[in-house]
């Protein structure tokens, strides 16, 4: 992680000198463009992680009506299981790969923007430093915004007279993903520099980009 922190920190300094050669020498800026062009960069994958979601989520009822079914026996379950896969053209592992492979990159990224050493005046917008926390709290309130947009987006979306998968626990967890996990991200904006809140809400205004897209075009 420290490699890629040292890589992303250098990136940063690069896009802000090359701001510079057009009078626009900005950190925040940088952090903004870092974040886009990554994103663009990554997309391949993160497209490749949404349909497999969406192929997953497609069969989940299936899949519960055979856990209910061979729920005492496991190796038929198996079986069946397989077999519905392989009829969907469903590879359930086929989503991980994507994710495995962007999370280094993400947490290189993470730390790479909160342990930049920032030279020079780093405003941005209505604040007077971004290596310190948004004294406003408008970053942390736009951070939880759109991590709740962005788990809005990829939780399933259930049809008439279906029941939530995984009963009543299922709920309760989906609920508290969309629900709790904003307000975390949002409560520790509060005391992370802006520089690195700025990098978490515009890499979600890019994956509400990117999954909007992938929705529309597979309708």
């Amino acid at each position: 992680m420290e490699f890629l922190g040292s890589l992303v920190g250098q990136l940063i300094t690069l896009i802000y000198h090359f701001l510079g050669n057009f009078g626009a020498a900005n950190y925040g800026l940088a952090i903004v463009l870092m974040t886009v062009i990554i994103k663009i960069i990554l997309f391949p994958l993160t497209k490749k992680q949404i349909e497999s979601t969406k192929a997953m989520m497609a069969i989940q009822p299936k899949m519960k009506e055979l856990q209910d079914k061979y729920k005492n026996d496991k190796e038929r379950l198996n079986i069946e299981l397989a077999k519905m896969y392989k009829e969907n053209h469903v590879n359930p592992l086929a989503g991980c790969l994507p994710l495995l492979i962007q999370m280094p990159i993400l947490f290189g990224i993470y730390y790479g923007v909160r342990d930049f050493h920032y030279e020079g005046p780093a405003n941005f917008l209505w604040m007077q430093n971004i290596a310190n926390p948004d004294p406003l709290y408008i970053l942390a309130v736009l951070s939880a915004l759109s991590t709740f947009i962005v788990s809005k987006q990829t939780m399933p979306k259930k049809k008439p007279g279906e029941k939530e998968a995984g009963g009543i626990m299922g709920m309760m967890q989906g609920q508290m993903m969309l629900y709790f996990m904003p307000l975390f991200i949002g409560y520790m904006s509060i005391t992370f520099p802006a520089g690195l809140v700025i990098y978490w809400i515009v890499m979600n205004v890019m994956q509400i980009l990117q999954q909007a897209y992938m929705n529309r075009v597979s309708q």
